[in-house]
């Protein structure tokens, strides 16, 4: 969904409003801590009940998603918590699902979990984070998400290109250069997607998503699940490139595969996901433009020298793709 919000919109989060709307979503009384956490994108508060019980509740950017593909994004959660995979699942709230409304904004609540980042240190680390996602792929193999992106090139990457391109983003004596590239990009990537198997995805699966509890490894964040290949869930755990970091992905297959099976020809998607992935970002950063908590990130975006070394990296993209995944 597009992204065109004002950057005031989350003015009207007061502490009151918040503390207000959790307490009648839950039914529950809460002391005065509205402790906010570090989110960019939402805007998400530690709170705490009268019983000690800590709570997070987390405010979505408005026009972001539709209530509809939040409640995608909650039941998938929920069904790998059914299906006793490590998640921090939403709390239902009493007349609304697991979704509810403060001033017009959205929201969700959870229970307070802990844990710290993983880290790979020996090859068995690798194998379990093959079998998490082994069970989260088998998960989300059993119902489709009918109002989540579809990760194919024609079906959102086009969009992402024509954003950039209509809006003027980029620099009048870059466009051709950016049209060309990108139009080549599509031409090659498209066809290779035409068989791929597509199921409910975590969407944004990097190290800093993947946490280590007391014990065990567990899956946060699905704000961005998708319906895509499973594959995109695994290129951005990689150390490398999929040829240089060989020993890592055997070892995440091996795991996987206890769970269910795993399509090794899918492995040559990941340099045209990646390239996807580039422009997804760069069309999402298009839209942040006049938020100034936007511009305090990324103060460059958009300049000269921003968009040379962007057009460097897609023709370096497009040069691997051509020889590594053809």
């Amino acid at each position: 969904m597009d992204e065109d919000t004002n950057p005031h919109d989350f003015e009207k989060l007061t502490p009151d409003t918040i503390i207000t709307a959790v307490e009648q979503a839950l039914n529950v009384e809460l002391t005065g801590l509205t402790s906010p956490l570090n989110s960019y994108i939402n805007r998400v508060f530690e709170l705490e009940a009268t019983d000690g019980t800590r709570l997070i509740a987390k405010f979505y950017r408005p026009n972001r998603w539709t209530d509809d593909a939040i409640v995608d994004e909650h039941m998938f959660i929920l069904d790998c918590e059914e299906a006793e995979i490590p998640v921090i699942a939403p709390l239902d709230l009493n007349d609304s699902y697991t979704v509810g409304d403060a001033e017009g904004i959205v929201f969700a609540i959870y229970p307070k979990r802990h844990g710290r980042m993983f880290e790979f240190v020996e090859d068995e680390d690798w194998r379990r984070l093959g079998r998490l996602l082994g069970r989260v792929h088998r998960c989300g193999a059993e119902y489709d998400a009918e109002h989540r992106v579809i990760l194919h090139p024609a079906q959102s990457t086009a969009g992402h290109i024509d954003t950039l391109l209509d809006e003027g983003f980029i620099p009048p004596h870059h466009e051709e250069a950016f049209a060309v590239i990108t139009s080549e990009l599509m031409e090659l990537i498209e066809p290779m997607f035409d068989d791929a198997e597509y199921i409910r995805i975590h969407g944004d699966c990097h190290t800093a998503n993947v946490l280590h509890p007391d014990d065990g490894i567990m899956l946060i964040d699905f704000d961005d699940m998708a319906m895509g290949p499973p594959v995109q869930d695994l290129w951005m755990l990689l150390p490398d490139h999929v040829w240089a970091a060989r020993h890592e992905v055997n070892l995440v297959i091996e795991g996987y595969e206890d769970f269910r099976p795993f399509d090794h020809q899918s492995l040559r998607l990941i340099e045209p996901l990646r390239a996807m992935r580039i422009l997804y970002f760069d069309a999402w950063r298009s839209r942040q433009v006049g938020d100034p908590r936007f511009e305090e990130s990324f103060p460059d975006w958009g300049n000269e020298n921003f968009w040379q070394s962007e057009l460097n990296v897609l023709q370096r993209q497009l040069s691997l793709i051509r020889e590594r995944c053809l």
